[in-house]
């Protein structure tokens, strides 16, 4: 992996280097310097606001309020304090923003829960008085100062607003037996209040990049059947709460970008145009749609007529597919953006947070799949939940990066790991190279669409190791890396590149499973057929593992681009084994597992 990160490295974009203030110029982005910015951020989900999903609760628990409510349950509530305690102080940390600035990311967006800033209005002592916090604000300053360090833009976004902007609850944290931000001037008034506060403390702040006032609103103002404001037509009280909050900012803070979103989280812009302050950007977000101009036409539309810069302010959670042809797309129209979250439990982002053993027998417990723990063990466990969110604790997705940053520019494909080839060398088949779809390998599922097609298409089946259209397992044979590859169709590959320590023909022998006759593989070299069509009989069963050998592949010194072609699927694959015919075994041949 070190060879891979100092190439990752090397092909990275830079940072950006501030001068002056982020700004508006028209339809452009632009810093003191007149330069245009293009923004390449990632958004900080689930660390000062938990979404169930992220913590394998989606279905099962509606909001982080709840969540807590689960914890204390369990532990009680000192120890549900000590808890929070552990995630806010490891869930972001400066090595999250130094990996981000190395990997050629130059923003960041914080999404922002009031709580942490401010109390609710139900538990303020003294009515219409704003009582300030200052865990939120010293986290925040934490965050700004790593942010300058790596001369990265740091921008804010209220995520969480007092009463919750929206009806989907989760990704505001929103307790509906509650008054809602649209329900409650007294929400209404703190939400400004804590604008005005933030504005004034990062007024003269340049490496803060602008203030993104509400996420995603998502509301029935004409018609309360339309919950998540999909058919508005005049988002009136969006647009003066928008308004009243722009007035407060100017107040204190005349510099400062301000991101406005639009309704159905942040995409119905009816009634909001004409904008109301000459240093303005519209924010629009979007998810599991196609990655073409046609969807994003609308947006690119308003931009010319409106004559204001365009961020695409929130997107992920997909595969590298997707990410690499939804960048290309913002970035051939001049659109900044920032993908979402930089980590959670799965694995379709850079950083992964792993799950113990602990904290899964909780999940299980909270869906009625086991019994309840012990209070110690409880505790135990979900303070070693927040211990693994800390950056050196996390399970590292390079791909992802890659998919976001480099494959952009490039289309070469790089090795995974160091595959440097010699006798009775083991090359697991899910260390495929990395790279774009079709140059370091070929599936037929590679991306989510459901929002255009309302057809679910899985891309990794498996659900494991990487986030590609490869389909990935956990692996049940006596020798592996823990994965396999499955569900392999006819005409998919990986392609593998290797570097061999001397000119040499080399046997390889191939680690499959199969239920069937039939499967048939071929090896190409360098875009050739090398070697005879081999055809892989069934073993019995998709874990039950057999070696064939494909004989005579003639590796020169140094890189070789190696192919395995599934000319008929209906295989697993675990590892490839290259061998010197009447060289001595330096291990012993892996052999079905009994």
């Amino acid at each position: 992996m070190r060879f891979y990160l100092s190439l990752f490295l090397l092909l990275s974009g830079p940072a950006i280097f501030a001068q002056g203030f982020l700004k508006a110029n028209g339809t452009k982005l632009e810093h003191g310097s007149n330069k245009n910015v293009l923004l390449r951020g990632m958004g900080l989900g689930g660390w000062m606001l938990q979404e169930p999903y992220m913590l394998q609760l989606s279905g099962y628990s509606p909001a982080q309020y709840d969540i807590r409510k689960k914890i204390s349950a369990l532990v009680g509530k000192p120890k549900t304090a000590d808890f929070y305690e552990a995630w806010l102080n490891n869930h972001c940390t400066k090595a999250d923003i130094d990996s981000l600035a190395s990997w050629g990311f130059n923003s960041v967006r914080l999404p922002m829960h009031f709580n942490l800033y401010t109390l609710p209005v139900e538990k303020e002592p003294v009515a219409g008085k704003q009582t300030w916090l200052n865990k939120g604000f010293a986290l925040t300053d934490s965050l700004l100062k790593w942010c300058k360090a790596n001369k990265i833009y740091l921008i804010l976004d209220l995520h969480a607003t007092p009463g919750g902007q929206g009806n989907d609850v989760a990704i505001a944290d929103r307790d509906s037996t509650l008054p809602s931000l649209w329900d409650s001037r007294a929400n209404q008034v703190k939400t400004i209040a804590l604008w005005k506060k933030l504005a004034t403390r990062y007024a003269k702040e340049e490496w803060i990049g602008g203030y993104d006032l509400i996420n995603e609103p998502n509301w029935g103002f004409e018609n309360k059947d339309d919950k998540n404001g999909a058919a508005e037509k005049t988002n009136i009280p969006l647009k003066k709460l928008l308004q009243e909050i722009t007035a407060a900012i100017r107040t204190v803070d005349k510099h400062h970008l301000i991101f406005i979103e639009g309704n159905c989280w942040a995409n119905n812009f009816n009634g909001i145009f004409p904008l109301w302050d000459k240093n303005m950007a519209i924010s629009f977000h979007k998810y599991w749609n196609y990655t073409d101009d046609a969807s994003i036409r609308g947006f690119i539309e308003q931009r010319e007529k409106f004559n204001v810069p365009v961020w695409m302010g929130e997107t992920g959670e997909n595969s590298n597919t997707w990410f690499t042809g939804a960048v290309q797309l913002f970035e051939r129209n001049n659109i900044g953006w920032c993908m979402w979250p930089l980590k959670k439990t799965g694995l379709n982002n850079p950083l992964q947070v792993k799950i113990n053993p602990g904290y899964q027998a909780i999940l299980d417990y909270w869906k009625g799949k086991g019994n309840k723990p012990s209070a110690t063990d409880a505790t135990t466990a979900l303070m070693q939940f927040a211990r693994d969110t800390k950056n050196e604790n996390n399970i590292v997705h390079l791909d992802v990066a890659d998919a976001m940053i480099r494959q952009v520019q490039l289309d070469a494909a790089l090795p995974f790991k160091q595959n440097r080839v010699s006798n009775d060398v083991i090359l697991f088949g899910s260390d495929y190279d990395i790279g774009r779809s079709g140059m370091a390998y070929h599936d037929k599922d590679s991306a989510e669409y459901w929002v255009a097609t309302t057809k679910r298409t899985p891309w990794n089946t498996g659900g494991l190791y990487r986030n590609d259209g490869v389909d990935i397992e956990k692996c049940m044979d006596k020798i592996s890396n823990g994965y396999n590859v499955g569900w392999i169709q006819d005409g998919e590959w990986l392609q593998y590149t290797v570097f061999a320590e001397n000119a040499s023909a080399y046997d390889v022998n191939v680690r499959f499973a199969a239920v069937h006759d039939g499967a048939t593989v071929q090896l190409l070299l360098n875009d050739q057929p090398a070697g005879d069509q081999l055809s892989l009989n069934a073993t019995g069963d998709y874990q039950t593992w057999k070696t064939a050998s494909i004989k005579n592949i003639p590796l020169v010194k140094g890189w070789n681009r190696l192919r395995l072609l599934a000319v008929r699927g209906g295989f697993n694959l675990n590892y490839l084994q290259f061998t010197v015919p009447g060289a001595t075994a330096q291990h012993q041949p892996a052999t079905e597992k009994k």
